[in-house]
């Protein structure tokens, strides 16, 4: 069977291409998928040195997944990064604003509205790149957990992609809950999460001089 593979930042780059077409055994693994295109011109010396893992259908799995004819198929280089609660998850390219992110949470019953910012800092800017519809549906079920664990009233974060200059935000989360320790606990667990979790990477841009930032496999 002939997979269509998509390929994100350093992958992207390394390969020339943002999709490989590759040809595997029927019922092949995701290793087998793994070697084959790390076996591939320009990808071998970049897949050695990092953990690579792959998002079939949006979630990640493990190397011994069978791949299936018509599987969404995406390779995760390192990342950069309650039921009944309604949950507000968005990657765009827009600014962010944190203002209106902590006034979509308010609840009669939050004695407590927790918000985080994380900011371009030393560099002129960060290009961000993410596999968006995936990063969406991760942070999505970071919130949901995180109103479950901690008891949150609401829960929102936005990240953003493409040039972010500096000073400016790249991501925001805000969380409510009936009390304070339950909402920083949330909101912490959120933005930890989202950095682990979601498939965003960051390319640092100072004059001249790009670089991506090294980050870990996903969790």
């Amino acid at each position: 069977m002939v997979v269509s593979v998509r390929l994100f930042a350093m992958l992207r780059e390394a390969a020339g291409r943002s999709t490989l077409e590759v040809e595997l055994p029927d019922d092949a693994t995701v290793a087998e998928l793994l070697a084959a295109v790390g076996r591939r011109q320009g990808l071998a010396a970049v897949s050695s040195r990092m953990t690579v893992v792959a998002a079939i259908n949006r979630e990640y799995v493990a190397p011994e997944h069978r791949l299936r004819p018509g599987d969404d198929v995406a390779l995760i280089p390192p990342v950069s990064g309650g039921a009944g609660v309604e949950v507000h998850a968005r990657v765009t390219e827009e600014p962010l604003d944190l203002t209106a992110l902590a006034r979509r949470v308010a609840r009669p019953g939050a004695g407590a509205v927790v918000t985080f910012s994380g900011t371009t800092r030393d560099v002129e800017r960060l290009d961000y790149e993410a596999y968006v519809e995936m990063a969406q549906e991760q942070i999505a079920a970071i919130l949901r957990d995180c109103v479950s664990r901690h008891e949150l009233e609401a829960a929102a974060a936005e990240h953003r992609v493409g040039g972010v200059p500096l000073g400016e935000a790249s991501v925001v989360v805000a969380v409510s809950a009936a009390h304070r320790a339950e909402a920083f606990a949330g909101a912490r667990q959120a933005i930890d999460a989202i950095k682990a979790r979601a498939p965003i990477w960051k390319r640092e841009v100072d004059g001249e001089q790009s670089r991506w930032v090294e980050g870990s496999a996903p969790a």
